[in-house]
C-alpha cells in the first residue's frame, strides 16, 4: 500500500501490462471499490481516496475535482498507469485529468457520471443534501435515517448483503464531501474534451437520480472518440456486476 500527502492510498493487484488505474466513487465501501478490476488482465491498481477505507480523513478543502484530479494524476504516474476505469466521483476526476492531459490514457472507462460541465441538476443535488443532513443527524439517531436513505437506492430484489451498514459507515466520514461537490462541474466547459486522444467508454443506468442517463450522453458527445452502454438498472453497480465485468473487460482488453 503506497499513499500521497493527501492520504490518499493505492494498492496494485496483478503483475505486467497493461496497468489499469481503478478509482472509485464517493461512500464507496472498499469491495464496491474494486469491482470494477475484476477480471482486468495486467496489473490492477486500486486507489482509494482520502476518507474512505484505510485511509485517513481528507485534509479541509479537499473535495474539489482539481484536487482529485491531481492525485489521480500522481497515482498513475507513479504506476505508469495507461488505462483507468472511473465510477461517479472516480469518473469525474479521470474526465478532469483527461481535459488538462489529453494524451495521458490510451483507454478511460467511465462509469455512472454524475456531471460534466455543470453543477448537478436540483434533484441530484437534493438527495445529496438530504444525505449530508443524515450524516449530521447520525449523532442523534443512531445513523437510523442515513441507512433508511441508502436503502431506498437500493433496486427491489437485489441481493446485496450488508451493504447498507457499510455505505453508511462509510458516508459518516463524507459529510462535507456531500455538501461541497454537488455544487461543482468537472471541468468548466467540454472544449477541451474534443481533442482527447483517447478510446471511451460510458457506461449508464436508467432511472438513476444521482447520475441521469443524460449526464452520460454529454460525456460521450464531449470526447472524440466515445461510446455509450446505457444498463436497465437504476444501480448498474448493484444489479449488473457481470454485464459491467464483460464491458470492462472487452474494453479494456
Amino acid at each position: 500500500m503506497e499513499s500521497l500527502p493527501s492520504g490518499a492510498r493505492w494498492i496494485a493487484r496483478g503483475s505486467g501490462d497493461p496497468v489499469t488505474l481503478v478509482v472509485h466513487g464517493l461512500g464507496a465501501t472498499p469491495g464496491e471499490a474494486r469491482i470494477p478490476a475484476s477480471g482486468l488482465r495486467g496489473t490492477r491498481v486500486v486507489v482509494t481516496l482520502p476518507g474512505h477505507g484505510d485511509a485517513p480523513d481528507a485534509p479541509t478543502g479537499y473535495w474539489n475535482y482539481g484536487c482529485i484530479a491531481a492525485d489521480v494524476l500522481a497515482v498513475a504516474d507513479e504506476v505508469g498507469a495507461t488505462r483507468g476505469v472511473g465510477v461517479s466521483l472516480g469518473s469525474g476526476a479521470l474526465t478532469r485529468v483527461a481535459a488538462e492531459h489529453p494524451t495521458r490514457f490510451e483507454r478511460l472507462a467511465l462509469l455512472l457520471p454524475a456531471t460534466v460541465d455543470r453543477p448537478r441538476d436540483a434533484d441530484a443535488a437534493g438527495t445529496l443534501q438530504r444525505l449530508a443532513d443524515a450524516v449530521d443527524a447520525a449523532g442523534s439517531d443512531g445513523g437510523e435515517r442515513l441507512r433508511h436513505l441508502i436503502a431506498a437506492e437500493v433496486p427491489d430484489g437485489a441481493e446485496v448483503g450488508d451493504y447498507v451498514q457499510r455505505r453508511a459507515e462509510a458516508l459518516l466520514r463524507l459529510g462535507e464531501a456531500l455538501r461541497e461537490l454537488p455544487e461543482q462541474s468537472v471541468v468548466a466547459n467540454t472544449t477541451p474534451l474534443a481533442s482527447v486522444a483517447t478510446d471511451v467508454l460510458v457506461v449508464a443506468g436508467t432511472d438513476d437520480p444521482l447520475h441521469p442517463t443524460e449526464i452520460a450522453k454529454a460525456t460521450t458527445a464531449a470526447f472524440g472518440r466515445a461510446r455509450l452502454e446505457v444498463l436497465p438498472s437504476s444501480a448498474p453497480l448493484l444489479t449488473h456486476r457481470r454485464e459491467i465485468r464483460t464491458l470492462l473487460t472487452g474494453f479494456l482488453g
